[in-house]
């Protein structure tokens, strides 16, 4: 790539691999932004220059700004340092990593500017994926899925038109629980639900991928990045995450995109695409693999699951609330607040008593948010009220 990139959420995992591409394929990388990570933070600045740095925690913002002195990196601070490096970037492809709605103004902001957008900030999606599609259409912006899964089915889309689709094969893992039962499921620790099979990723999605909410979520950002209805996305669990998803057409064709288990393939493509450069992960051995299985999901068990697709069939802010309700009951989870049996039953409490009639605007998006949290923590009165 002759342009620089931007990374936003640059000391996470999916940001952490994004940088990993830019450094193996000899791309530039204008813009960054993280949390509190001011170690690596600095690390990154020292290796990669960026010109401009945004940290989300100020006190982190103020130390980075001290550390890095001597280079010619401008360190800003807060949202607003973070929306003001998307508008001074030279950046046209910006990676969006930033978890949860704190991704929502930049992507807005990204569209605006008609970025092409490497989305891997999968709650922005659900809660209001259709706002960020309409200013991408307006300005002639664009958006690249870097999950796994939607990176799947966004290259198995290049072999029919739109029309032509018949269903969507989302694939899952099963995550660490697959095959308990809800019995076993009243046993599981902490230490069990952040170990997962396949992937390594941070806490809070490792954890969604445990209870199926994770796969939930890609459910409605399927939805939202396809154009597809709910019925026409198929579950499947794949035990060995070879098929990262595929797509059926209406000549019951499945076009399927397989691959070692490795986010920095979908980094990659959604970095160079149209184009395809060498592999920066190893080659798939088919004779290593031995065999691909498949089996239909237990949503009896894993009902966060379920409680996906009725939140998209609803529509308006119930995918909002359901992701919010999720991140909140999550952080009680790993506080050590609450059972991991008991998030899918919390949350779906939140979602019975959710009003979500009213329309989908930024500022609903985030007074929806802050409901489903109250609604959360109300269940858990002697829990701390902070995500």
């Amino acid at each position: 790539m002759e342009t620089p990139i931007a990374v936003l959420g640059s000391t996470g995992s999916v940001g952490t691999q994004a940088l990993d591409v830019a450094r193996a394929c000899g791309i530039a990388v204008d813009f960054i932004s993280a949390g509190r990570n001011v170690d690596l933070a600095e690390a990154q600045i020292r290796e990669f220059h960026p010109r401009f740095c945004a940290m989300a925690d100020a006190a982190a913002a103020k130390d980075l700004r001290v550390r890095t002195a001597d280079t010619d990196t401008a360190v800003l601070s807060g949202e607003a340092g973070i929306l003001d490096g998307i508008a001074q970037t030279a950046a046209h492809t910006v990676v969006n990593s930033i978890l949860g709605l704190a991704g929502l103004r930049p992507t807005l902001l990204c569209a605006e500017r008609g970025k092409r957008i490497a989305i891997a900030n999968k709650e922005t999606l659900v809660a209001a994926g259709d706002l960020v599609k309409e200013k991408l259409k307006q300005s002639g912006g664009a958006m690249l899925p870097v999950d796994s899964e939607h990176s799947a089915i966004f290259q198995a889309l290049h072999a029919g038109d739109q029309k032509e689709v018949k269903r969507i094969l989302l694939t899952a893992s099963g995550g660490p629980f697959f095959g308990y039962t809800k019995e076993e499921l009243r046993r599981v620790t902490k230490a069990q639900a952040l170990h997962h099979p396949t992937w390594t990723m941070g806490a809070k999605i490792t954890v969604d991928s445990a209870t199926l909410m994770n796969k939930g979520l890609e459910v409605i950002e399927a939805v939202r990045l396809f154009d597809v209805r709910p019925d026409q996305i198929q579950v499947v669990v794949h035990r060995e995450s070879i098929i990262h998803s595929a797509v059926e057409y209406i000549d019951n064709t499945v076009i399927a995109e397989m691959s070692q288990p490795d986010m920095r393939a979908c980094v990659q493509y959604a970095l160079t695409y149209p184009a395809r450069t060498r592999a920066v992960i190893d080659e798939l051995d088919l004779f290593r693999v031995g065999k691909l299985t498949f089996l239909p999901p237990d949503t009896k068990t894993f009902r966060l699951l379920g409680l996906a697709y009725e939140a998209v069939e609803a529509g308006g802010l119930f995918p909002c609330a359901l992701s919010s309700a999720n991140e909140a009951a999550v952080s009680l989870f790993l506080r050590d607040e609450i059972k991991f049996y008991e998030i899918p039953e919390i949350v779906e409490a939140a979602l019975s008593r959710f009003d979500g009639g009213a329309e989908v605007t930024v500022e609903n998006v985030f007074a929806a948010d802050a409901a489903a949290r109250r609604l959360v923590f109300s269940q858990c009165p002697n829990a701390q009220n902070v995500v």
